[in-house]
């Protein structure tokens, strides 16, 4: 039964032309990327999150490769336009839940010279521990998630732009 169950999704995958945003992307941008964050100086720590939250997704949900520059066959230089945590549930006086919403600027340099800029937004939504306080352990958990979410609409739309490569 368990056999059948596989087989059936499989069928049921390739048949209806589904293809992993991994591939997709594969054909735009290839497997070597070089990624480089700009270090904002009023805000460094807020920087290095969203730096390796941009190799995280790179790496795990896309599956390239972070390299040098001159083995690259993609360059990505991400920036932070900005951040901000307003809160969206109040208790007794008290805030308990923000939203963490960051905005990115992404310039992307393909191997044949193309450069294509995008600006995307994340946002998390959290609950803090203490009234209207957020550690630092929540604030920056909250910046690695939305700025993950922000790389998931840049991921999103080089998705789309990659299925006409794809096809061809």
């Amino acid at each position: 039964m368990r056999i059948l169950t596989l087989f059936m999704a499989f069928i049921f995958l390739t048949g209806c032309g589904y293809r992993p945003t991994s591939k997709i992307i594969e054909s735009t941008m290839g497997d070597l990327v070089y990624v480089e964050v700009a270090i904002r100086v009023e805000d460094p720590k807020n920087s290095v999150l969203i730096k390796d939250a941009i190799k995280e997704a790179f790496i795990s949900r896309l599956g390239r490769k972070i390299v040098s520059k001159n083995l690259a066959q993609t360059e990505v230089y991400a920036s932070l336009n900005s951040i901000s945590f307003p809160a969206i549930i109040k208790k007794d006086g008290f805030n308990i839940a923000y939203r963490a919403n960051v905005r990115l600027s992404l310039k992307t340099v393909y191997e044949d010279g193309r450069v294509e800029n995008l600006s995307t937004s994340g946002s998390h939504d959290f609950f803090v521990k203490s009234h209207n306080v957020i550690s630092d352990t929540e604030r920056f958990s909250a910046i690695k998630n939305a700025s993950l979410d922000a790389l998931d609409e840049y991921i999103a739309v080089l998705s789309i732009r990659g299925l006409h490569e794809y096809d061809e």
